[in-house]
């Protein structure tokens, strides 16, 4: 069975775009592919990543890349949405579609364009990634992830201070990323009080627990291993990963992240390794709850003892295991579609030494975990460097 490698890539800054969401798709589809050094007409397939669902009028997002690259036109397309995994869900199609032997080259592109949509319209659109029948009340996604850190700080006692620690840690990382949409250290203190400028979103959720709302756009390129030979860099699968859960919180224990847990569990066993043999990991932090759990998921720690990573510095840049050293989603930004390319894009940039903000010295192997929903669908990479 083909091996498929990561190939090329090119990451755009995530903040505010002015750029229509065609241009945006285009201006990186045409870097991943220069930086795969092939041309458009070396690509087989093309695999978009969009959330959508209300954000613009635009749909049909598989094919506006051939709208601006009259080359690519022709080239069989296929849009994907899941939710906050929209991007990853791309990432691995292609990688299927490569693997069974249909496409030789393949063109990823994860976007969103988010900021010109209201407030309101943006939080309706996110709240479709809940069981609204039973989670309408929470009002927003923010209200679902509220009502998550509610319920561990029930269980494991109140962990403000950890949360504000994932937060200041994330945002010291991103301070260093060109690429962020945020690029300032916040510090501690900043994150963990409660203030006009950092006010209760959905208690105990601060404005600092939360992702930004984010226009952005990621290309990458992957290939077979005949045509990946003749690329100057290669960056391939050892292990990967992908479970779903149930989607009502009613109906789990929303603290297990049990989908999580079995998607980071097949890629690490697929992989041969444990997850303290990464040597990054890129997670998914759309709200610091999140990420905080995901430790406890993944067997980084035991349940409710999170907190230690923190304080004893295990997650932290020169830690046994870097969490998030692009800045993760709460610096960085988190335009849905373009987030689990970016996740995939960054670590590849890692292990080839490419990094744009922090380097991990001489990295081997690097883990990425992105979800959609309340770890509803689960997708986790192990990636190494091959060439």
């Amino acid at each position: 069975m083909p091996k498929p490698a990561i190939i090329g890539w090119s990451h755009g800054k995530f903040g505010r775009s002015e750029s229509p969401l065609p241009e945006m798709m285009a201006d990186v589809a045409r870097g991943a592919i220069a930086d795969a050094g092939l041309e458009p007409t070396d690509i087989d397939v093309i695999h978009v990543g969009v959330y959508n669902n209300g954000l613009s009028k635009q749909g049909f997002e598989a094919a506006l890349p051939g709208v601006v690259i009259p080359e690519l036109a022709l080239t069989p397309a296929h849009r994907h949405e899941n939710a906050c995994a929209t991007g990853s869900t791309a990432v691995f199609a292609a990688h299927d579609s490569i693997a069974a032997g249909r496409h030789k080259t393949a063109l990823v592109i994860g976007a969103e364009r988010m900021t010109q949509a209201s407030g309101h319209d943006v939080n309706e659109v996110l709240l479709s990634a809940s069981y609204r029948e039973e989670e309408e009340h929470y009002k927003s996604f923010a209200g679902v992830f509220g009502e998550i850190a509610r319920q561990y700080f029930d269980r494991y006692g109140d962990h403000s201070e950890t949360l504000a620690r994932i937060a200041a840690k994330n945002h010291a990382n991103g301070s260093h990323n060109p690429l962020a949409h945020m690029q300032k250290d916040l510090g501690n203190e900043f994150c963990n009080t409660v203030s006009e400028k950092n006010p209760y979103v959905a208690e105990p959720l601060r404005r600092t627990d939360c992702s930004m709302v984010s226009d952005g756009a990621v290309g990458m390129v992957m290939a077979a291993e005949d045509v990946a030979a003749s690329a100057h860099k290669a960056v391939t699968w050892r292990g990967m990963g992908n479970a779903n859960d149930v989607l009502p919180l009613s109906q789990r224990d929303p603290l297990e992240l049990a989908g999580a847990r079995r998607a980071m569990t097949q890629a690490l066993e697929a992989a041969s390794i444990d997850i303290f043999d990464l040597d990054l990991l890129e997670t998914h932090d759309c709200f610091t709850i999140a990420e905080l759990l995901e430790y406890e998921a993944f067997g980084l720690a035991e349940p409710g003892q999170g907190h230690r990573l923190l304080e004893d510095g295990t997650t932290a840049v020169g830690g046994a295991l870097p969490v998030n050293p692009s800045g993760g989603l709460k610096a960085k930004g988190h335009p849905i579609g373009a987030t689990g390319v970016s996740m995939h894009a960054l670590a590849a940039a890692q292990l080839t030494g490419r990094s744009p903000g922090i380097q991990i010295q001489d990295p081997e192997l690097a883990g990425v975990f992105n979800m959609g929903g309340a770890a509803v669908s689960n997708f986790a990479s192990i990636l190494e460097r091959t060439r």
